[in-house]
């Protein structure tokens, strides 16, 4: 297996800078210490920020050839180091390797699309003489890069969530300063060695692990045009309580639910991409799945299928290839969650299969007959841990899916056409995912959230769009 470095850097614009060793980086599997990194101050992030105030122009005024090869190099690096991102994924965030080597697949898919839309930076054309008085104008407009931003980035896609703020703002021509989770810092920092490899102006970047009671220049900074933020839903909306003027996008948490309807055929298929949804990664997804939302009919025969899957999931060390439940991020999240389970149990709910904690190790834990408003059912469960609920009709199970403060995605098992059709209109969710389970996403569509699940989307194109303004032009032709 590859190994870490004994020290990593900060990235402070363009530049690796070793100011200290300050910040550890435990495998969070056995608990040690597998590297260090430097730590940034808040002299260290205020000097980014005037970096990407400095560069402003000049990234404004690359062109689409420029920075699509910079995308370009970045998706050749990627596929070198393939093997080292997969292994400090599996170490800092006791990501299952074979999660971690997908995450870096879509890494590389992430940079990729954005090499391919770097090229197309869309305007239009448009005839204003829609009445006699605008007769001889015509108008046409373009976008423009909104410049300087601050992103902050999550532990548990500590690659992919970084990439889908990164690879945008190169593609736009938008310089950034970076806090990547302390908890998880190597992805990024390696993103950030490759970065330094390439020809992006002096300040285009700087990628800053620090720690959260100095990171307020990343989002109180008038200089800053933009926050993107993906993280909780507490942190993120007081984040935009205090952003100021700036634009603001949130990507923040879920309790994701899932509709089997009694029309399921394949019921197998389903329990497996269920199984998948509820507990890979250990269960740290905002879109992991956390309701399980069964018609009657086929309930005991899916719950049946369901607990003899989840018992047959191994857990154990992350880098050992059958391992397909590692650790959650810490001990302290564990153990909150094993509260909320015991919680559920307490309040008169079942608990079917799991349930036992070990250290930062949760067993992959299914309930049923849970009451609604315990935290397991209304709050984002992050860990592997899931609800079975029953329906009748299709339409309590749209209710039960927007009972709910959080929406971001919600998947369906259904044959009916009109069925998917009312769920689309009618789920208030950010996305609906058909034939499968709401964990799924693919790097170029819209993704984000309603309610306290967020403002705005991510895919490239559409973060592109949030990543820069309309400038419109008037042209009046003289009569004659």
């Amino acid at each position: 297996m590859p190994e870490l470095k004994a020290k990593y850097p900060y990235y402070l614009n363009n530049e690796a800078v070793f100011a200290n060793d300050d910040l550890e980086v435990t495998d969070k599997y056995s608990g040690e210490v597998a590297t260090r990194c430097a730590l940034a101050d808040s002299a260290a992030i205020d000097a980014g920020i005037a970096g990407a105030v400095e560069a402003t122009d000049a990234m404004a005024k690359m062109p689409s050839f420029a920075k699509k090869a910079v995308l370009e190099h970045c998706v050749a690096r990627f596929r070198e180091r393939k093997e080292e991102l997969a292994y400090s994924l599996c170490v800092e965030a006791g990501k299952p390797i074979n999660d971690a080597e997908g995450e870096v697949t879509r890494l590389i898919d992430t940079f990729q699309i954005a090499a391919e839309e770097s090229t197309r930076m869309h305007g239009e054309l448009q005839a204003l003489d829609i009445s006699p008085r605008a007769k001889g104008y015509r108008g046409m407009w373009k976008r423009v890069p909104i410049g300087p931003c601050s992103f902050i980035s999550p532990f548990n896609f500590p690659l992919n969530l970084a990439a889908h703020k990164v690879a945008p703002a190169i593609a736009v021509g938008c310089p950034f300063v970076m806090k990547p989770a302390s908890r998880t810092p190597l992805g990024a920092l390696i993103m950030g060695e490759v970065l330094a490899e390439t020809d992006l102006p002096k300040g285009a970047f700087s990628i800053l692990p620090c720690s959260r009671d100095g990171a307020d220049l990343f989002t109180v900074d008038d200089r800053l045009k933009l926050l993107s933020f993906t993280g909780s839903p507490g942190v993120g909306w007081d984040l935009k309580a205090r952003c100021g003027k700036k634009k603001v996008v949130l990507e923040l948490g879920g309790n994701a639910a899932v509709v089997v309807d009694s029309d399921t055929r394949d019921l197998d298929d389903a329990v497996t991409r269920i199984i998948f949804g509820a507990f890979y990664q250990s269960g740290q997804s905002c879109i992991g799945v956390q309701r399980i939302i069964i018609h009657e009919d086929i309930y005991d025969e899916m719950k049946a299928k369901l607990v003899a899957k989840t018992k047959t999931l191994v857990s154990g060390d992350p880098k050992v290839r059958e391992t397909f439940i590692g650790p959650m991020i810490s001990e302290k999240e564990a153990a909150r969650l094993h509260g909320w389970i015991e919680s559920a149990v307490a309040a008169g709910g079942d608990l079917l299969c799991g349930g036992g904690r070990d250290g930062a190790m949760l067993q992959a834990t299914l309930l049923e007959n849970v009451p609604v408003d315990q935290d397991i059912c209304a709050e984002e469960a992050f860990g592997p841990a899931a609800v079975l609920q029953k329906f009748s009709t299709w339409d309590q199970a749209i209710s039960m899916v927007n009972d709910s403060k959080f929406g971001l995605q919600a998947g369906i098992f259904t044959r009916d056409y009109y069925k998917v059709q009312q769920a689309w209109d009618e789920m208030d969710v950010g996305g609906v995912v058909v034939g499968d389970v709401p964990s799924y996403r693919v790097d170029n569509m819209p993704y984000g959230g309603v309610k306290d699940s967020g403002l705005g989307r991510e895919g490239i194109l559409f973060a592109m769009e949030d990543m820069t303004e309309i400038r419109n032009l008037v042209i009046r032709t003289p009569p004659g």
